[in-house]
C-alpha cells in the first residue's frame, strides 16, 4: 500500500518486520564467538577474537571502537564477505556461517550493506540507474518494466532526483553517491542493514542528511541496523543499543543511554573522556552513582575517567595475553594477564567484559 506519508507507514513491499506472533526476544540476528582470520606474510592471526552480538527486528546497534580494532570486519563476516570464519552467525534462526554459493542467496536479499567509500563501492562504468537495479535483476525482482519503477522508488526514497539515475558515480559527489549506496542495499527489501562508517568521509551537512535518511527509512521499514562509526556522538543518535570492540574483542554492550550515562569498563570511560571539548558524556560519574565505585589497589572510577588512552593500539599478530586492554589500562593487575575477562552482566542489558568493571560494589 502506497502512501505519501513521509514517515511511519512501509513502502510497497517494505520489509515486514517480525513476524506476527514471533518472539519479540528472538535476536534477528545473533553472532556467537565469532573469529575471522587473516594472514599475513604467510602468518596466520584474528582480527576478530570470538565475539558475540545481537540485534534484534526494528533495533540499531552501534559498533563503537578506534580504528584497526576490528569493526569493518565485523560486518563483512556478517555480510559473508570473509572466507576464513568461525563460530555462529545466525539470522532469523538459520546458521548461515557456512552457507556457500546459492544457498547465500536468500540471506544476502534479506541482508544490505552500505561501505565506507561511497564512490570506490560503485562501478565507475555503469549509471546510477544500473548499479541500484543489478540486485533487482540478480534476485528475478519483476520484469524490465517493474524494476525501473522500483529504482524509481528507490530514487525517491533516498532523496535522488530522477536525472541523476543516467549519471555515473563520477559525475556525482560523495553524499550523492552515498545515496546511490544506500539505495542499492535496500533494492531488495532488506531486513537487516549493515552501515560501515558511511558518514566518515561526508561534510558535515551531508552527514546529517544521510543520518536522517538512514533514521527516517529505520522508522517506515522497521529496519534493523549494525551501525559502525568511531563517531560517539552520531552513534549515540541514531542506536538504541551500543557495543564497544577493542582489538577484536568485546569490551562492553549496553543500552545507549546506560553505557554513555554509566559506562564500566575503563576502555569505554577513556573513550568518552576523549571526545573533543571536555570529558565525553559519562565520562564522571556523580558521587554515590552506580559508575562512582572504585577498582583495585583503592583507584577511584573518577580518576579513570580522566586518564586518557596513551600508547598505541598492539598489533593484532601479537595481542596481549589475557585481557588485551591491559597494556594501556590504568587497573590493570597481574589477573589481567592471566585469564581473558569474560562478558558478564553488571545491570540489566548491560554486559562488560573486564576483572574490575567500574560499578559500585
Amino acid at each position: 500500500m502506497k502512501t505519501d506519508d513521509k514517515r511511519g507507514t512501509p513502502l510497497p513491499g517494505a520489509a515486514p518486520g517480525a513476524a506476527p506472533g514471533a518472539d519479540p526476544d528472538t535476536p534477528l540476528l545473533s553472532v556467537r564467538g565469532l573469529r575471522v582470520r587473516y594472514r599475513n606474510a604467510g602468518r596466520p592471526f584474528e582480527a576478530v577474537a570470538g565475539l558475540d552480538l545481537t540485534v534484534h527486528a526494528g533495533e540499531t546497534l552501534g559498533l563503537v571502537g578506534e580504528s584497526g580494532c576490528g569493526k569493518s570486519t565485523v560486518a563483512r563476516a556478517v555480510a559473508r564477505i570473509e572466507d576464513d570464519v568461525s563460530g555462529a552467525i545466525v539470522f532469523d534462526g538459520q546458521d548461515v556461517t557456512r552457507a556457500r554459493g546459492r544457498a547465500l542467496k536468500p540471506y544476502r536479499r534479506r541482508v544490505g550493506m552500505v561501505f565506507q567509500d561511497p564512490i570506490a563501492s560503485l562501478n565507475p562504468r555503469r549509471t546510477v540507474r544500473d548499479i541500484i537495479a543489478t540486485p533487482l535483476t540478480l534476485a528475478g525482482k519483476g520484469d524490465p518494466a517493474e524494476v525501473r519503477a522500483r529504482v524509481g522508488e528507490l530514487a525517491e526514497l533516498v532523496g535522488l532526483h530522477p536525472s541523476m539515475l543516467e549519471r555515473r558515480p563520477h559525475e556525482m559527489s560523495g553524499g550523492q553517491c552515498q545515496r546511490v549506496s544506500i539505495a542499492r542495499a535496500l533494492a531488495c527489501l532488506p531486513e537487516l542493514l549493515l552501515c560501515d562508517e558511511v558518514v566518515s568521509a561526508l561534510d558535515v551537512s551531508i552527514q546529517a542528511q544521510v543520518l536522517n535518511l538512514l533514521m527516517d527509512i529505520r522508522e517506515r521499514q522497521r529496519l534493523a541496523m549494525l551501525f559502525i562509526s568511531h563517531d560517539l556522538a552520531v552513534v549515540r543518535q541514531l542506536s538504541d543499543r551500543v557495543a564497544v570492540m577493542y582489538l577484536g574483542m568485546l569490551c562492553e554492550d549496553a543500552p545507549v543511554d546506560e553505557l554513555f550515562g554509566r559506562p564500566a569498563h575503563p576502555y569505554t570511560r577513556a573513550l568518552l573522556a576523549s571526545v573533543p571539548g571536555g570529558a565525553g558524556p559519562g565520562a564522571e560519574p556523580e558521587p554515590g552513582s552506580a559508575g562512582a565505585g572504585s577498582g583495585p589497589a583503592g583507584v577511584a572510577s573518577a580518576d579513570v575517567a580522566h586518564r586518557l588512552l596513551s600508547g598505541d593500539l598492539p598489533s593484532p599478530l601479537d595481542p596481549p595475553s589475557g585481557c588485551r586492554f591491559r597494556t594501556r589500562c590504568p587497573l590493570a593487575q597481574a589477573r589481567c594477564a592471566a585469564e581473558v575477562p569474560q562478558p558478564v552482566e553488571v545491570r540489566p542489558g548491560h554486559r562488560v567484559a573486564c576483572h574490575f568493571p567500574l560499578v559500585a560494589a
